[in-house]
C-alpha cells in the first residue's frame, strides 16, 4: 500500500501505512535517516504522526520527502534478548479472553508466556507500551463497556497487543494478571521502562514491592493559598519531545496570556506561572513581591483595595491578593518578578493532570517557593484588553478538516459545522466535552490507536465530541473528523461551560498529496 497522507492542521500530518510492520520500518528509517524539519514522531499502529518544527509546512513536499524514506524491505524484529517481566496472572477476564480464545485458562497463560512480545509504540498514558506477538489468537477485542478504574500494573490484551497501565485510569482493554515492576518511575533515567523496538517475555512470578517514592516537603515560606475553588497548577511552554515514552506536551492553556504575564513582570517568557480555574481565589506572601496577572482575570484586590489587573502590582509580606471569578473566559495566568521555584520534571515544570507528572496542584494551605532570580524591569503599561467568551455566548473556532473526516458522510460533516456544539461541565485540561445533536460515522470499523494532537475533535460512540486540551493522551482509539488551528487553542481555553462553540473550515476534507520540490 502507498502510504496515505491525512491533513491534521499546518505542522502536522498522519501517515496512514497498511499494517504495524509497515509503520514500523518507516519509523524505523525516519529515525535512522532524520527529514530536515521534522520535529517529533508518534508511532501507532498503522500511522505515525508527524510534528514539524516551527517554519516547516506539514504540505505536500514534506509528504514528498517521507515518501521517499519508505524501505523496499519489510521490518525485521530485533536481535537482543527480551526483557522478562514478572507477572501475576488471574485478572478478572481472564476467563472471557480464555472462551474468546477458545483456550483453557492455562493455555492462554501458556501462550502469553510463550509468546516474545516487541514494544510498537507507547501512548494512552506514559509508559504505557504496546507490546504485540506472532500469535494471532491474541487479537481480542476491547470490553464492550469500558472500566472507569483500573489499578496500576493490570496486565491486559485488546486487538492483537499486550499492555501494562502505568497509573490507576480508566480502561476497556481485557484485564488477565498484574505486574509489580513499575512501567513509569520518575526516579529511572529515562522514566518509561519499555521503549519502542525492545522485546518482552513474560514469566509466571511474583515480583518485590517496590518502596514508596519519596514526596518533596512543603517549602516553608514562599506564596501560600489560603482559598481556591479549584487547584491552582503551576505551568510552562510544557514538556515536548517525549512522544517516546508516551507523555503529551501539558504546558499552559493560554500560552499567550502565560508568555505576555512573564514579559511584563519582567521574567523569560517561558517561566513558570500559576494557572487559576475560575475562582475567587485567595492568596498571600511571606515576602515583598510584584505580580502580574492575564488571562481571564478582571478583578482583583489587595486587602479589599481593587487593584488594576492590566498592570503589573505589588504585594507585601502578609497583604492578602483575592483574584475574583471572571466575568468572562475561565483560566487566569499569575507571574511573579523574579519566578517560582519550582524542580523540572523531563525538562517542564509543568502540571500533567493526566499523566500526574510534575509539581504538585496547589490546594487550601499549599506553599510554592519564590526563586528570587535576577529579572528585567516590569512593564508599567496596560496589558491590551482581550475579547473572551462568556457563557452563552457563542464562539467561532476554525478547524482542519481531518485526519479521520472520511469516516462521516457529506451531512454529518455538513451537521458538524452548521450546529453550536454547547460546552458542558463535564471539561477539564484534558478535554471539553460538547454536546448537541450527535454525529453518526459510517464507518464502523474499530479505530486502531493513533497519535492525536492538541485540539483534535474526537467523537466517540456517543456521537457527541470531545476537544483535546493541553493535558490529553497521546494517542486515542476515536476517529478525528477536525483538529483545532493552533492560533485558535488559547482561545479554546478560556471558553467556559454553557458557552456554544461553532466550527468553521476553509477548506474541505482531502488527503495531503506528496509534491516533489521545485
Amino acid at each position: 500500500m502507498t502510504p496515505q497522507f491525512l491533513p491534521i492542521g499546518p505542522r502536522a500530518f498522519l501517515v496512514q501505512l497498511s499494517d504495524l510492520d509497515e509503520t514500523l520500518a518507516l519509523f524505523d528509517a525516519l529515525t535512522a535517516d532524520p527529514v530536515p524539519g521534522v520535529a517529533e514522531i508518534v508511532p501507532a499502529a498503522r500511522t505515525l504522526m508527524i510534528r514539524t518544527a516551527p517554519g516547516t509546512a506539514a504540505d505536500g513536499h514534506l509528504a514528498a520527502a517521507i515518501l521517499a524514506r519508505v524501505p523496499e524491505e519489510r521490518r525485521e524484529a530485533g536481535s537482543a534478548p527480551p526483557m522478562e517481566l514478572p507477572v501475576t496472572y488471574g485478572g478478572e477476564d481472564l476467563d472471557e479472553v480464555a472462551r474468546h480464545m477458545g483456550l483453557t485458562v492455562a493455555e492462554v497463560v501458556a501462550a502469553h508466556q510463550a509468546a516474545t512480545w516487541q514494544v510498537a509504540f507507547c501512548g494512552f498514558a506514559p509508559g504505557f507500551a504496546y507490546m504485540t506477538c506472532d500469535d494471532p489468537r491474541f487479537d481480542l477485542p476491547r470490553r464492550p463497556s469500558p472500566r472507569t478504574r483500573i489499578p496500576a500494573g493490570a496486565l491486559a490484551l485488546a486487538g492483537r497487543f499486550s499492555g501494562i497501565y502505568p497509573l490507576e485510569s480508566p480502561g476497556g482493554w481485557q484485564l488477565i494478571g498484574q505486574c509489580d515492576v513499575p512501567m513509569f518511575d520518575l526516579d529511572r533515567s529515562p522514566p518509561a521502562l519499555l521503549q519502542p523496538g525492545m522485546r518482552v517475555q513474560f514469566v509466571d512470578r511474583a515480583a518485590p514491592k517496590r518502596a514508596p517514592r519519596k514526596v518533596a516537603p512543603q517549602p516553608a515560606t514562599g506564596l501560600r493559598i489560603l482559598s481556591t475553588p479549584f487547584p491552582v497548577l503551576v505551568q510552562d511552554e510544557g514538556r515536548a519531545g517525549q512522544a517516546g515514552q508516551g507523555v503529551s506536551a501539558a504546558g499552559a492553556l493560554d500560552l499567550g496570556a502565560m508568555r505576555r504575564a512573564n514579559r511584563r513582570a519582567g521574567n523569560p517568557s517561558g517561566a513558570a506561572v500559576l494557572e487559576i480555574t475560575l475562582g475567587p481565589v485567595r492568596l498571600t506572601v511571606d515576602d515583598p513581591v510584584t505580580l502580574v496577572l492575564d488571562g481571564a482575570a478582571d478583578r482583583a484586590e489587595v486587602e479589599g483595595t481593587p487593584v488594576d489587573p492590566a498592570r503589573p502590582f505589588a504585594l507585601d509580606a502578609g497583604e492578602v491578593l483575592t483574584i475574583h471569578a471572571p466575568a468572562r473566559g475561565m483560566r487566569s495566568v499569575l507571574a511573579v518578578r523574579g519566578g517560582f521555584a519550582v524542580s523540572p520534571v523531563l525538562q517542564s515544570a509543568s502540571r500533567d493532570t493526566l499523566a500526574h507528572i510534575g509539581p504538585e496542584p496547589l490546594t487550601d494551605g499549599a506553599v510554592i517557593a519564590l526563586a528570587h532570580a535576577p529579572a528585567d524591569a516590569v512593564d508599567p503599561r496596560a496589558a491590551p484588553a482581550r475579547a473572551l467568551p462568556a457563557a452563552g455566548e457563542v464562539v467561532a473556532l476554525p478547524v482542519t478538516l481531518g485526519p479521520r473526516t472520511d469516516w462521516f458522510d457529506e451531512e454529518t460533516v455538513a451537521r458538524f459545522l452548521s450546529q453550536d456544539w454547547t460546552v458542558t461541565p463535564l471539561s477539564s485540561r484534558v478535554g471539553m466535552r460538547l454536546e448537541g445533536e450527535a454525529l453518526t460515522r459510517t464507518d464502523m470499523r474499530e479505530l486502531p490507536s493513533e497519535g492525536t494532537e492538541t485540539g483534535a475533535i474526537q467523537i466517540p460512540h456517543s456521537g457527541q465530541p470531545v476537544l483535546f486540551l493541553a493535558d490529553h493522551p497521546l494517542t486515542g482509539g476515536y476517529p478525528v473528523i477536525a483538529t483545532v488551528l493552533p492560533q485558535a487553542l488559547d482561545l479554546a481555553a478560556q471558553i467556559p461551560p454553557g458557552a456554544r462553540i461553532r466550527f468553521t473550515a476553509d477548506r474541505p476534507f482531502a488527503p495531503i498529496l506528496p509534491e516533489a520540490s521545485a
